[in-house]
């Protein structure tokens, strides 16, 4: 059991950035809201052929409600980080998740009552200091601001929903399954990303029309990447409380920071991988906090 779960931990700390690489290549000319939507819409295609065998009748309303909001936060926290993707740097944006173990400890302490202690606080502050080697600029102050640029809003708010989401994901596995957990996240996604395209006057028949082999291409491997990354998070997080789960998925933003630079050519390496394992070592001590 321990060692398919760090498997399931490892496919996680990839399988995110990777998919972040092709939601920000896809934004270089689809709208990032519809391209949000299209990644849904493919897995919850996909989610319904696994669905028919299970009696969804039969299932506590719990599960439909945890489902629901888990549906609804996702929708527009995912969508919130393609957007942020489509204006920030990879290699900024990867780093700054890891403050979703922070969003993760205090929502699983309002909702299930996991209560964090002194090291999980010291934890919090290292992610801080080290974010803000992540985002300073040479010569510049260390200053709020620094917080303030559009993509980081964005990816701040992403992280708030999805960080909140991650918590109503356990809720589901806990009324049901894996399978069933993967089902609802699909479905449910696609489900709210479609009032996303409404409430941001995005032209669907324009995006469609501007999808050619490439792009299709890529939506197929940006959906089984996203599938590969939901069902490692489910597993884990059927295995582990969620604030040190999301802690360890922390670990990808050093993946993060080298894809920025290799594939996207962004630049101050050095400086983001320094800032990284600070942030790094205050979700490994949030992770000892909670054993």
């Amino acid at each position: 059991m321990e060692g398919l779960l760090i498997v399931a931990i490892l496919i996680r700390i990839f399988s995110n950035p990777v998919s972040n690489v092709i939601q920000k290549q896809l934004t270089l000319y689809q709208h990032p809201f519809f391209v949000n939507f299209i990644s849904y819409a493919l897995l919850a295609i996909i989610s319904l052929v696994l669905a028919v065998q299970y009696p969804l009748n039969e299932l506590p309303i719990g599960f439909w409600i945890y489902a629901a909001f888990g549906g609804a936060f996702g929708a527009f926290g995912n969508a919130f980080l393609v957007k942020a993707l489509e204006l920030g740097q990879l290699s900024i944006l990867g780093p700054i998740n890891a403050y979703k173990s922070i969003v993760g400890i205090l929502i699983a302490f309002i909702l299930l009552g996991e209560l964090p202690n002194v090291w999980a606080f010291l934890g919090v502050f290292l992610i801080i200091i080290g974010s803000y080697v992540v985002l300073k600029r040479p010569q510049e102050k260390f200053s709020l601001a620094i917080f303030r640029s559009e993509a980081i809003l964005y990816r701040f708010l992403a992280l708030v929903l999805t960080g909140t989401q991650a918590v109503f994901d356990k809720q589901v596995i806990l009324h049901s399954n894996l399978t069933l957990a993967f089902v609802s996240w699909c479905f449910f996604g696609a489900f709210f990303s479609i009032p996303v395209l409404y409430l941001f006057k995005v032209d669907f028949k324009h995006e469609w029309r501007k999808i050619d082999k490439t792009a299709a291409g890529k939506y197929i491997f940006l959906s089984i990447s996203i599938a590969i990354m939901v069902m490692s998070t489910n597993y884990t997080f059927s295995l582990m409380q969620v604030g040190p789960a999301l802690a360890l998925f922390q670990v990808s933003i050093l993946v993060a920071v080298f894809f920025g630079y290799s594939i996207f050519k962004e630049s101050d390496l050095q400086k983001k991988i320094v800032g990284s394992l600070v942030m790094i070592a205050g979700s490994v001590l949030i992770i000892l906090a909670n054993k």
